[in-house]
């Protein structure tokens, strides 16, 4: 007689102990990675122009974005000329206070590195551009880029 009876081999079942931990672990990974958009735009997408020499911005946190375009709801007008800060639409004139509320965001060292991004539809008016442009020169907001499409289709 044998002291060790002997047991019939089957599959093991599988360990399922950390599963929870690796949801989680993904659940978390997924939160801290994910940006929420920060502005719902108010106006058309814009039609951006091409250019041939084209430079990623670095530092998105420091970039206030500005679009130009036609606004989605006809109560704004039919131009496309209308400008839009944060979720709103609004004027030229309300531009230097957009900057000077990004720039209280931001720690007084960051400052001189901050940008500001236009987004302008081709069809936009150059007269709207210059006079956004004027109204962050009176802010000393001198670091201006104007977003453009990749391509050479150029006239």
């Amino acid at each position: 007689m044998s002291k060790f009876k002997k047991r019939k081999k089957g599959i093991p079942a599988v360990n399922t102990a950390a599963l929870p931990d690796i949801v989680f672990m993904l659940l978390f990974f997924f939160m801290v990675t994910t940006t929420m958009r920060e502005t719902s735009l108010q106006i058309d997408t814009p039609s951006l122009p091409s250019a041939t020499e084209v430079k990623k911005l670095e530092h998105k946190s420091l970039v206030s974005t500005i679009y130009i375009g036609k606004a989605k709801d006809a109560k704004y007008g039919v131009g496309y000329n209308k400008i839009q800060l944060n979720d709103k639409i609004a004027s030229a004139d309300q531009v230097p206070a957009f900057i000077i509320n990004a720039r209280t965001k931001v720690s007084e060292a960051e400052v001189p590195f901050m940008t500001t991004s236009i987004k302008a539809d081709k069809q936009s008016s150059v007269g709207t551009i210059i006079d956004i442009r004027l109204k962050l020169r009176d802010v000393n907001a001198l670091k201006v880029s104007y977003s453009t499409n990749t391509g050479s289709d150029i006239k």
